[in-house]
């Protein structure tokens, strides 16, 4: 029965994945521009004139890309490409291709976004967890106003406000890139410093709004928690405060948040865009953001794909994973 489930399982991520691969190719295309036709004449316009043989430009670029095709052999080449995980070349930086710009990318979004959901998600369940519990310190409760107001600002906005701050005007953190200009990438103390120290202010944009979102998610669910029958008995039977807090309480309030912290996992590789573009951040949001502007229709595709890609593994891990998490759920029933 399991091994039945989580074929089914897998069988609907790939219909998902298929569906939203699909959407991804069809969508750019609704936008009735020629990618290689606008980024041949940004560059004609670069020089001041239009130049000659455009037609033969555009039309040697577009049998270069298989643009020249008609749109169901496009659209089974790119189902053939994206099975191999290729995405072909970039229109606005060809001759680089798709998969290396993204792999470039990748760890700097991956390291941002990664360990800011992991602390956030840390900080914020633990917060919220004791601002619930009726034994938690007195001066805990002041720290829901400031929860409630950092959660109500965008990433991008509380981005710029300490870049303001601590860029500008005390000049004590950088103000732009993943490292310092003309330093040279590599795995030494001073390089990883540098980028820990431009690292900081995106980070700390990210943290301080995302905590709030945490702590009160997990303080509704931990007052939904206290008030269930098991949380009763236990008190009853004379437990320590600290057992039913942490065995009876927490550990059955914090289910859906591991549930959003999966999605939320699967959502790093698309990146804070703003946040990365506010900052100059080399990350994925950075580059979706250009690939927007440039009509970059392969690169967009395959960043696209990339974060469908990894939200679908995510809530597939999560859904196989959730009966070891919570044994009154069972696979059985699905």
């Amino acid at each position: 029965m399991q091994v039945f489930y989580i074929a089914r399982r897998f069988c609907v991520f790939l219909l998902i994945v298929w569906l939203a691969a699909t959407l991804n190719f069809f969508l750019p295309k609704l936008s009735g521009q020629d990618p290689v036709r606008t980024k041949l004449a940004a560059e004609a316009q670069l020089g001041g004139h239009v130049q000659a043989g455009m037609e033969q430009m555009v039309k040697e670029y577009e049998a270069r890309f298989g643009l020249d095709k008609p749109v169901w052999r496009q659209y089974l080449t790119y189902l053939d490409d994206v099975t191999h995980l290729r995405f072909n070349y970039s229109i606005a930086n060809y001759p680089r291709t798709v998969n290396d710009l993204i792999l470039e990318a990748m760890p700097w979004t991956v390291g941002l976004l990664g360990t800011t959901t992991l602390l956030s998600f840390a900080i914020g369940t633990f917060l919220g967890a004791l601002l619930a519990w009726p034994r938690a310190p007195a001066w805990m409760r002041w720290l829901m106003p400031p929860l409630w107001a950092l959660h109500a600002i965008p990433f991008f906005l509380l981005g710029l406000m300490l870049l303001y701050l601590f860029a500008f005007i005390l000049q004590w953190l950088p103000t732009f890139g993943g490292y310092s200009p003309g330093a040279q990438p590599g795995w030494t103390w001073g390089f990883a410093l540098d980028v820990f120290w431009h690292a900081l202010l995106p980070a700390l944009s990210i943290i301080l709004v995302a905590t709030g979102g945490w702590a009160l998610g997990m303080r509704g669910m931990m007052v939904t928690t206290m008030g269930e029958d098991y949380v009763v008995f236990a008190e009853a039977k004379g437990l320590r405060s600290l057992t039913i807090f942490t065995r009876y309480c927490l550990r059955n309030a914090i289910l859906p948040q591991v549930t959003a912290l999966a999605i939320a996992l699967g959502q790093i590789l698309s990146g804070a865009v703003l946040v990365e573009v506010i900052f100059g951040y080399p990350g994925l949001g950075a580059l979706l953001f250009q690939a927007i502007r440039e009509n970059d229709h392969f690169l967009i595709q395959g960043i696209v794909f990339t974060v469908i890609v990894a939200l679908g593994i995510a809530t597939l891990l999560m859904d196989l994973i959730y009966p070891w998490l919570d044994p009154r759920i069972s696979h059985r029933g699905g």
